[in-house]
Order: C-alpha cells, then sequence, then structure tokens
C-alpha cells in the first residue's frame, strides 16, 4: 500500500480564474477571481487522480482587501498597507472567517467554505489550511469570533511597550508612518512593531509593513515570560506535553490561537501549514500542537522553518508533523538544475538528516519560491524532471507540488506588486497554462500543449507510484568505484526484504550516459538477494528494462540512460 503524503496547494483565489486579461494592478472586475464554487467535484477528482491525497488551499483567512464588502459589513481597509489590488493572504484581518473575494455569495463565505471541505471529503482529499501566528494584518477587526471572544489587541494596554497579555508590541506616544515611497492615508496610534520585527514607528518599505508583529510573552530583551519546558521533554509524546501545559499560565496570544485553530477542527479542516513558525517561540508549539492532538490525533501539522538547527526543537518540542526541505534539498536540486552544481551534495544532505528525513516536505515550487519554468529558475519545466523524481522517491517524506508546476507555468505576468517569475499572491490575475488545464472549468486539459500535456503525464506517473523502504545512497559507492559514472546523475535504491526499486536520474540536457553501476554487499545482503540474475523493469513508463548480475555478493547493473531521463527500476524475483 502506498501511503505517501502528496500535497497539492493551491492558491484559491486564483485557481478557478478563467479570465485572461491579466492587466497590471487589475482590479477583481477587470481580472477575475477564482471561487470556492470553482472546485467542482470534477475538478477534486482530477486532482486526486494526479496523486494528491492533501489539498492546502492557500489564501482562504479573510485578509486586508482592496476590494470594498462594506456592504456585507465588513469595514473598508486602506490600500497603503496593502500590497497589490488582492491584498497578502499573509495580512490576516479576521480569523474566525474566510475571504469574501472566493464567495459566490459573500454573506454566506463561511458556509460555502465548509461545502468546499465537505466536497473535498467526499472525493477522499484531505484539507489543509493556513494559520499565520507571527502576524496579523495591520487593522486586525474579527467581526466573526465567537462572543466570548476578545479579537488581538482589544485589550492591550496601549501605554506599555511590552505587556505579558498583550497581543502587540507598541512604541508609546509614537504614530505609526508609512514607509517612505508608500502613498496614501492611514492612522495609528501608538505605532505597533512591525511583522518582520522592525520595531521603528516607521518601518522600511521591504519590511512586512502592511502587518504587525503579535507577542507571544518575548520581552523585548528577549527573554522569555512564560513556562519552559523541563529537560528532556523532547523525548514524551503529545499528551504529556498536552499535560504539562493543562494548568500553566500562558500569555493571552496562545490562547487565543489555540482556540482559533480548534475553531476550524470542528469546522472540518484536517491540518494546517504554519508560516514562519520559527518566528515564534518553540514552547507556544508545544502548547498549541499538543492541544490539538489531544482534539484530533490524526491532525496534519506543517511548519515552514528554514534554520536546519532549529528543525529537531521544533520537531521533538514542538510536536510538528513535518517541516519545509528548503534550505537543503530544494536549494541544493534547484542549483543542480539551474547552475550545473555537482550531484554529489544530495548524499550529504540525506546523511544530516538521516533521523527525520521521513518529516522534511520536499518541494520545487510553492507560492514564495519562483516558478520553474521561468528564466530565472530552470527557463524550462522538463529541466526539472530528475529533481521531481529524486524529491519525490528519496524518503517517505511527503511531496508538494504548486498548481500550475504539473504543466509548466512560468509565472511570467506583470500582476502589479513584485516582479514575475513567482505567480503573484499579491494581486488579481490569471494562471495561463493552468488556465488551458483548467479548459473553461472542464478541468480536462482540453487547451493544453502537446507537451504540457507530456509533462503532466510524468507528473501524474510519478506522483501515483509505490516505493517504499528505507534509503540507501547508491552516488558515492559508484562515484568512487564505477567507470563512467558521474554527478550529472544520480542514483540510489529504496527497499526492503520484499520489493527493491533502484532509482538513477540524469540532470544533463544534453547528454546521455551509459554505465555499469553497481549495487554493494551490505544493501543486496539486506534485501536477500541471492547470487544470480535478476530483470529489472522501469516503472515510470514500463518501456525499459536491465539485467542485475550478482556474484559473489557483489551486484552490477547496465544503466543507459537519456537526457533529462529518470529510470525507477524495480527488481522482479
Amino acid at each position: 500500500m502506498n501511503d505517501k503524503i502528496v500535497v497539492y496547494q493551491v492558491l484559491t483565489r486564483l485557481f478557478g480564474n478563467t479570465n485572461t486579461s491579466n492587466k497590471p494592478w487589475g482590479t477583481i472586475e477587470e481580472n477575475g477571481v477564482g471561487k470556492f464554487a470553482d472546485f467542482t467535484e470534477e475538478a477534486l477528482l482530477q486532482i486526486k487522480k494526479l496523486g494528491a491525497t492533501h489539498i492546502w488551499f492557500t489564501g482562504v483567512l479573510h485578509h486586508a482587501l482592496t476590494t470594498s464588502y462594506t456592504s456585507y459589513g465588513i469595514s473598508d481597509d486602506f490600500p497603503a498597507v496593502i500590497k497589490g489590488r488582492a491584498g497578502s493572504p499573509y495580512a490576516i484581518k479576521d480569523y474566525y472567517t474566510v475571504n469574501p473575494d472566493l464567495a459566490t455569495n459573500p454573506a454566506l463565505r463561511l458556509e460555502e467554505w465548509e461545502a468546499l471541505i465537505a466536497r473535498t471529503h467526499q472525493c477522499q482529499l484531505k484539507v489543509i489550511m493556513d494559520i499565520v501566528p507571527n502576524h496579523v494584518a495591520r487593522r486586525y477587526e474579527s467581526i466573526a469570533k465567537p462572543k466570548d471572544v476578545t479579537g488581538f489587541g482589544e485589550n492591550d494596554d496601549t501605554t506599555l511597550q511590552y505587556a505579558v497579555n498583550n497581543n502587540f508590541y507598541y512604541n508609546p506616544n509614537e504614530a505609526f508612518q508609512l514607509p517612505e515611497g508608500i502613498y496614501g492615508e492611514y492612522y495609528e496610534f501608538p505605532a505597533k512593531w512591525t511583522g518582520n520585527g522592525t520595531r521603528a514607528s516607521r518601518p522600511d518599505r521591504n519590511d512586512w509593513y502592511e502587518t504587525v508583529k503579535l507577542n507571544y510573552g518575548i520581552r523585548p530583551d528577549g527573554t522569555k515570560d512564560f513556562p519552559t519546558l523541563p529537560s528532556g521533554f523532547e523525548h514524551e509524546n503529545t499528551e504529556a506535553h498536552y499535560h504539562f501545559w493543562a494548568d500553566k499560565t500562558v500569555p493571552d496570544t496562545w490562547l487565543k490561537f489555540k482556540e482559533i485553530a480548534l475553531y476550524w477542527l470542528d469546522k472540518g479542516v484536517d491540518g494546517f501549514r504554519y508560516d514562519m513558525a520559527e518566528m515564534v517561540p518553540v514552547e507556544f508549539w508545544s502548547y498549541l500542537n499538543s492541544a490539538i492532538k489531544h482534539h484530533n490525533p490524526n491532525a496534519f501539522l506543517l511548519a515552514e522553518v528554514y534554520n536546519p538547527n532549529e528543525y529537531r526543537p521544533y520537531l521533538h518540542l514542538g510536536k510538528m508533523d513535518y517541516l519545509y526541505d528548503k534550505v537543503q534539498l530544494y536549494d541544493t536540486l534547484r542549483n543542480i538544475v539551474a547552475h550545473q552544481h555537482s550531484t554529489d551534495a544530495i548524499a550529504a544532505i540525506q546523511r544530516s538528516l538521516a533521523d527525520i528525513s521521513h518529516r522534511m516536505l520536499h518541494f520545487l515550487e510553492n507560492h514564495d519560491e519562483q516558478r520553474i519554468a521561468s528564466p530565472e529558475f530552470a527557463g524550462c519545466a522538463e529541466k526539472a524532471k530528475p529533481a521531481m523524481v529524486i524529491s519525490t522517491l528519496i524518503s517517505q517524506s511527503p511531496i508538494m507540488l504548486y498548481f500550475g508546476q504539473e504543466v509548466g507555468e512560468k509565472g511570467a505576468e506583470a500582476a502589479g506588486f513584485g516582479s514575475p517569475s513567482r505567480t503573484s499572491i499579491f494581486d488579481y490575475i490569471g494562471v495561463p497554462a493552468h488556465q488551458r488545464w483548467l479548459n473553461n472549468k472542464g478541468f480536462d486539459g482540453g487547451q493544453l500543449s502537446e507537451n504540457e500535456l507530456s509533462l503532466r503525464d510524468f507528473y501524474q506517473r510519478l506522483l501515483n507510484l509505490e516505493v517504499n523502504g528505507s534509503y540507501t545512497d547508491l552516488h558515492l559507492h559508484n562515484r568512487q568505484h564505477t567507470e563512467y559514472y558521474n554527478d550529472r546523475v544520480y542514483s540510489f535504491a529504496r527497499g526492503d526484504e520484499h520489493n527493491q526499486w533502484v532509482i538513477v536520474s540524469n540532470f544533463s540536457p544534453q547528454q546521455s550516459f551509459g554505465f555499469e553501476l553497481q549495487l554493494p554487499p551490505y544493501l543486496l545482503g539486506s534485501w536477500f538477494l541471492n547470487d544470480g540474475v535478476y530483470t529489472l523493469t522501469d516503472t515510470l513508463y514500463g518501456s525499459k528494462t536491465t539485467t542485475l548480475h550478482i556474484k559473489q555478493g557483489k551486484g552490477t547493473m547496465r544503466v543507459d540512460i537519456a537526457p533529462l531521463e529518470s529510470l525507477i527500476f524495480k527488481i522482479k524475483r
């Protein structure tokens, strides 16, 4: 049984948008917007067929908008502290409801979201949504919160820079000023600290000036104003963490986020992706995640963490399920694809992460990263095929792809805020290659080119493959012992005594390679393969076979691999 987690990330406002105007800084009327209703049963089943097990609906929460919804009781936001025409999905205005842009009837936006959750579950997919713990919109104003809940900042003592139960940090007696070069109207007194930690009352235009930093009980001098976990608690399970916090007094922001998470779990959400999790103390994650797991032991918890020194604390103390593998595997694969770096670095990464490799989420695209097909990355979606095979199969870790990746979306539109190469998360825009798959909501790829159809077929084949068992590096052994083997290819094995796979990928866009790949005796021994001759068949396309010869415990197999090809050989016993 294949229990691989495949996360399909969609920027919800863009997924179903069929408008191709793509006017820079275009309004919702000019450029259009996708809706919850666009995720029909057929659309969801196609995502399921692609290989997905989870959908991360990005940008669902109600964030600051330039589009007016005052007729629905929603206050207007200030464009001067909004990035783009559509606004940042990470400047949350109301944690207890969803973006009215996404609803066919904004008055029923929450009901429409709940209906989408139900449809997604009916299609046997799980639902992930964002929680943004580090910051909220400059003007947070929840009109949908339960009656017994107070909004962020409502009870703050704004005469103090810091108080443990204040939700924000303040600069008393100073007014907020817009960054230099940002024009418009916005009044805030006293000034709050900015989301990325900037304390100045006038942040820089490159700061996250549209957001304000939340206070988790970290004093301005960096010391902690909350209980810390006992020594050795990284070895305790989530239930022990839950009971540890049961009788502790914690900062008010902690309490608010626990109620927010439980609220969405009760709505049917299956888990969360935590934005910039390492900007929030690990003790808070122990508190929150243990409460979530106590409520729903199967909840999926994914964190954006970029500092490798924090990986194990956030997994073991913070009780995350999975972390981004960005600064190691993603960055390394990107350099191999885009800059012809050596593949030798891959094995070292897997060694360094050996104890947690199954908990590192792999990806080649997301909303923060440049599109593979953009000139700033690879310039051609096919060039990343070997990297995608390695990302998907090198371990049992989850794999994520970003909508449009599977059809080679380039992110070339000058949408407004920011520059091309990333599909804009700040603007109303269309996603051309994805729209060709969308095919006026036929969800059948009817407008895709032959190359785009072939690319999507590759992704679908790969993501539906069943490959399991432990990882063994073959690359470094063959670099030392095999003639003609080189650092434009990478090879490894997966398997156990029942099923075995040998995976070889060629990163060269121009060169084919041929060599006798060696399988070391310790690997063959762990697979209980005796001397003899075994047939191997490529399981990705099924068109290639080769033969493994084992003599006196040593194995060799002939590999002939074309440019950008990956061979996923399974041993027939």
